[in-house]
């Protein structure tokens, strides 16, 4: 218990005297897992809605992939990231590797089938009958997208919010492509193993509660803009 209190003692006094190493990793963290979270939005938003919407052939097997992806491991991704991204590998050329641009790729692999998952339950969850009623007001397809995303927002925030927390908390990929280099590449969850490993507890719980309360913030913020939008 003593070694707890030792840690959120050195949580607070790495927050209040501003440890520029600490304040570093803290905010390249929120980058990396911030840019990744919003590349996924993106495409998961997009493809989960393009799948929701569409019927062909291999539906379920594709959405039955999707849903796997969900629980990709991290580690996985790392692995096929680092593949790629060697100096030997198919885009070793970009010289990309062990940077935070490739943290970010890694990271949206891990984001974008969670988004997507998310989105397309969210879109197929609304009456079919409502898609049709928008098309014969005379709305274009474009528009009838858009007004189904719009519906659907509450659910879509929530997808935002998972796939924040599952790039946010990972260790696996971040370290493998990332290289948990000092100053550069190191964020908290790398720190955090880093620091354990090498017995500073005092460190790695003060990192941890950091952590945390990183994550708990972004999504207090995302979970009142949600229950906002309810309230309309």
């Amino acid at each position: 218990m003593d070694l707890i209190f030792e840690g959120i003692k050195k949580a607070f006094i790495l927050l209040f005297t501003l440890d520029s190493e600490v304040i570093g990793i803290t905010f390249l963290s929120l980058k990396v897992s911030v840019t990744a979270t919003l590349i996924s939005l993106v495409l998961g938003v997009s493809v989960g809605v393009a799948i929701a919407l569409s019927r062909f052939p291999g539906r379920r097997i594709l959405v039955s992939i999707i849903n796997t992806g969900m629980a990709l491991p991290p580690v996985v991704v790392g692995l096929f990231v680092t593949i790629f991204l060697w100096r030997n590998g198919p885009f070793g050329f970009l010289g990309i590797l062990y940077t935070p641009l490739a943290m970010i790729i890694a990271q949206a692999f891990i984001a974008t089938p969670i988004v997507t998952g998310i989105s397309l339950a969210a879109i197929q969850q609304l009456p079919e009958k409502l898609r049709l009623q928008i098309l014969a007001l005379g709305a274009t397809r474009l528009q009838m997208v858009w007004l189904l995303i719009r519906e659907a927002r509450l659910s879509l925030l929530a997808a935002v919010m998972a796939g924040f927390g599952g790039v946010i908390s990972e260790i696996g990929a971040s370290m493998m492509v990332g290289g948990n280099v000092k100053g550069y590449s190191r964020v908290l969850t790398t720190a955090t193993v880093m620091e354990t490993g090498r017995g500073n507890f005092d460190v790695a719980i003060a990192l941890s509660i950091i952590l945390l309360l990183l994550a708990y913030l972004i999504t207090l913020f995302l979970t009142n803009v949600q229950q906002r939008e309810k309230a309309r």
